[in-house]
């Protein structure tokens, strides 16, 4: 195959999105640019649909795979110049470049550290394997928790699903991504600020962290993060709390979305978001920053403005073109 028009393999159990699978829409996105044949499969679950390649003992596989180990994915695919994965599962291959996107940080840090994700990078990459880290600070976070050569990890921000635009939002809307704290401090001023304003917060959140909340008796709406999109269109303000140890699609949705965002200036966040989203160095920043993008029709229409700019950069057509590079260059060597 020319390395003009790669053969991919894109493994669409790889996404880590509420707001949709952000593997499909790269894949649509990949398939709308006729500058690769893309051939889908799932390492970790069945095909959903007939354009999705069956591996015949996926079964029995998935539980390797997911250490790295096990039979090469290529020997049950049809034969194809670059393998690409996303998620948990990191299926060796016999000859075909492997490309591993590494869009969260939690199991290499701290008390998520994870052994068995950390040896099953560095064994992928051991055997060939290039890592896409979604950002240059994630890429310097690999590249440290992983001791792996520089030239193994290069960045492409993933593609974030695309989002209906929010029509006359009337919510506060807080998505809460790996961190509880911050936002159990602030609930009371929050909650109060909505109330001002005949309103409500909604808060989406893990099971995990919605319970926190649920025993702390804090009266906002919870809702899960499959209910991400319907929160979204509800929204007249999103403050994005994290950790920064993932991608922020949440925030970057909102922004396409055009809703104004406010984001803590985590490394990732300073890079991603800066010029679009208002970025606190504290959190007793946020609610002054939140009654100006609230109340302020100035500062609303600049604010959405720079937040779709920049949100067409992590669109999936973006993301599609990004890999497509990316996936020349491997097959070139």
């Amino acid at each position: 195959m020319s390395a003009e028009v790669p053969r991919v393999a894109l493994d669409l159990d790889g996404s880590l999105e509420s707001l949709g699978n952000s593997m499909t829409d790269l894949a649509d996105a990949l398939d709308a640019t006729h500058e690769c044949e893309l051939v889908r499969f799932r390492s970790l679950s069945a095909p959903h649909s007939a354009n999705e390649a069956r591996l015949r003992g996926r079964a029995l596989w998935s539980p390797f795979w997911r250490r790295g180990l096990g039979l090469a994915v290529d020997r049950l695919l049809e034969p194809v110049d670059v393998v690409h994965v996303a998620g948990r599962a990191t299926p060796p291959t016999r000859a075909t470049p492997l490309v591993v996107s590494v869009d969260d940080l939690r199991p290499l840090r701290g008390d998520s550290r994870e052994h068995q994700r950390i040896t099953q990078l560095r064994r992928a990459v051991d055997h060939g394997a290039l890592l896409v880290a979604s950002t240059r600070s994630a890429s310097h976070e690999v590249l440290r928790v992983l001791g792996v050569d520089r030239a193994r990890v290069v960045v492409v921000p993933p593609a974030v699903p695309l989002v209906e635009p929010t029509v006359d939002g009337s919510a506060l809307v807080v998505n809460l991504t790996g961190v509880a704290e911050p936002f159990l401090k602030m609930a009371p001023e929050l909650i109060a600020f909505a109330e001002q304003r005949g309103t409500h917060v909604d808060a989406v959140a893990s099971a995990t962290v919605a319970q926190r909340i649920r025993a702390r008796g804090i009266d906002v709406q919870l809702l899960p993060r499959s209910e991400a999109r319907r929160a979204l269109a509800n929204a007249r303000v999103v403050l994005h709390i994290s950790d920064g140890a993932r991608f922020p699609s949440f925030a970057i949705a909102a922004l396409a979305a055009g809703v104004p965002t406010i984001a803590r200036a985590t490394a990732i966040n300073r890079e991603l978001l800066s010029g679009a989203a208002a970025l606190t160095e504290s959190d007793d920043d946020v609610l002054p920053l939140l009654r100006d993008l609230w109340d302020s029709s100035a500062r609303r229409a600049i604010t959405i403005a720079a937040g779709r700019a920049r949100a067409q950069d992590f669109a999936p057509a973006t993301a599609a073109r990004a890999y497509v590079a990316l996936y020349r260059e491997v097959v070139r060597g």
